[in-house]
């Protein structure tokens, strides 16, 4: 059902009952500190507690990273099953003696790892594997590590086909790369092994550099998606999900197997919504999506509180916009082949919306779109309402300014509800004040008319950053207007160790923003 901002909604989006979404900031609050209360009752840290700044991992620092995921007690910083294994491989080469047998033994498949310490390997000899032209399933008959039934092993043979069916004929990305003879042959292998007593799903290695930053590799996922280990959701879409999810992995491995992790993460969830769109999986991340938590980085990747997962929201915007295929470009540019475009992964976006209005502007609409989620996915209408940074009630001559510091590729939305204004005459006088062009800053105002219809407008800065816009006040039929504030920043000092884009440090940080909404006439 289609969702309709009205006075009523506009007033419980400024402050009235908790609707699963960020609690209002307190009045003139920095939105960075503003409480984020998710529908499960518990309470985020403040989003600055969550911008670490990681050093590049040493090849023992990975290998302790990976010995800790993949034993179920990973840390805040430390990443997903898939890419801590991605890390150690890429470190690999620097390990030695005991060390680089340990890495061997974690980076290997279960048909060669039975002397693995962490328990990742077979302890019994697989069964004939279950394959067809392009996937081998493999699997053992006996032990914990064994599916519930041979129907099982084929539906897990199935899904994982139709995955690929979906991700690569008909989205059109490239097929994992083949790795000759291992696993018997030049299939994909993919495993069935219990990895729920570690609170993983399933996981893919690259195991084979092929060329520049590609290369070959194997998939694992869970043998069975018990409901005991994973009461979430049934067997079957839990299947259908880790497979659509990880399989893109595998194939990220033949574009850049070292490209950025918050894009390896935000696609791959926001494939699962082109595999299995019924099961809507990825919803469990919205509390730590730009729409519900607009104040953090786009790229910020962390483990405990897994913004790179919520930001697939920010590719359903895109591909909902223009296509899906606008990941694929993406992709394309990022990729580390002669006819790709060998960027990281911001590069890569503003390639890909060069044409189309710019990442600046692309960025900020989808910021203001987030407000009204019905308006801007496809199913919207069924997230629960955002609510404002802060807002205000202003009647006839009055008044009110909010001010927010925001980090780079982060935005804070301010609502003003008219009063006592009716008459087509009374406006709302809009004014911005931002940091300096150069650093990408942007503001747009909504109108949000009581028919259901939305009236966007861009703020035009000037190279101070300030800008002025006058708009519609008029009470009867005027709901609320909002103003969102932009800082879409994509400068950095690159190779700085972080979990940021390019591993950097942005360069424009906590900038200043501040806007006016003032009640006038013409």
């Amino acid at each position: 059902m289609r969702r309709i901002v009205t006075t009523a909604v506009a007033v419980a989006l400024i402050g009235g009952a908790a609707l699963s979404a960020p609690a209002v900031a307190a009045d003139h609050a920095d939105p960075r500190t503003a409480d984020l209360t998710p529908a499960t009752g518990q309470t985020l840290a403040p989003p600055q507690a969550a911008l670490p700044e990681v050093a590049d991992l040493t090849g023992a620092g990975a290998l302790d990273t990976a010995r800790r995921v993949l034993s179920g007690k990973a840390r805040a910083q430390d990443p997903s099953a898939t890419l801590a294994l991605r890390d150690l491989w890429v470190k690999k080469a620097s390990l030695k003696g005991r060390d680089l047998s340990n890495a061997e033994a974690l980076l290997a498949r279960p048909t060669d790892g039975a002397n693995d310490d962490q328990g990742f390997g077979y302890s019994v000899p697989e069964a004939a594997p279950v394959c067809n032209t392009r996937i081998c399933l493999h699997y053992v008959p006996t032990t914990a590590d064994a599916p519930p039934s041979p129907d099982w092993v084929n539906q897990n043979l199935a899904t994982v086909d139709s995955v690929w069916t979906t991700e690569v004929d008909q989205l059109g990305y490239r097929a994992p790369l083949t790795d000759g003879a291992q696993g018997g042959g030049p299939q994909l292998d993919v495993y069935l092994k219990d990895l729920g007593g570690q609170g993983i799903y399933g996981y893919c290695v690259p195991e084979k550099r092929v060329k520049n930053r590609t290369a070959s590799g194997y998939c694992v996922l869970d043998n069975d998606f018990s409901q005991a280990q994973f009461p979430n959701a049934a067997p079957i879409d839990n299947l259908t999900v880790t497979a659509g999810h990880e399989f893109f992995h595998a194939i990220q491995f033949g574009y850049d197997y070292a490209e950025d992790r918050w894009m390896m993460e935000s696609t791959a969830t926001w494939m699962e919504e082109r595999v299995a769109t019924q099961v809507n999986d990825n919803r469990q991340y919205f509390e730590t999506s730009p729409i519900y938590a607009p104040y953090v980085p786009l790229d910020l990747f962390s483990q405990q509180y897994t913004f790179q997962y919520g930001s697939w929201v920010w590719w359903e915007y895109l591909s909902t916009k223009y296509g899906v295929g606008i990941v694929k470009k993406a992709w394309d540019q990022a990729g580390s082949l002669k006819k790709d475009g060998g960027k990281n992964s911001i590069p890569a976006l503003q390639k890909v919306l060069k044409k189309k209005g710019g990442f600046t502007k692309n960025f900020a609409t989808f910021a203001a779109g987030n407000l009204t989620p019905a308006a801007n996915y496809p199913e919207g209408a069924e997230y629960p309402f955002p609510k404002f940074a802060n807002g205000k009630v202003l009647g006839k001559g009055k008044s009110k300014r909010f001010k927010a510091r925001l980090f780079h590729l982060a935005a804070s939305s301010y609502g003003y509800v008219p009063k006592n204004s009716s008459g087509k005459k009374w406006k709302l006088a809009v004014s911005v004040n931002g940091p300096v062009k150069r650093t990408s800053p942007a503001a747009v105002v909504v109108v949000h008319l009581k028919n259901g219809k939305r009236q966007v407008k861009m703020v035009r800065l000037n190279r101070n950053g300030d800008g002025r816009l006058k708009v519609s006040f008029d009470s009867k039929r005027v709901a609320i207007v909002s103003v969102t504030l932009v800082n879409a920043s994509t400068r950095y000092r690159c190779n700085k160790g972080t979990t940021l884009a390019c591993r950097g440090k942005s360069l424009d940080d906590k900038a200043r923003f501040s806007v006016t909404g003032r009640v006038t006439k013409r």
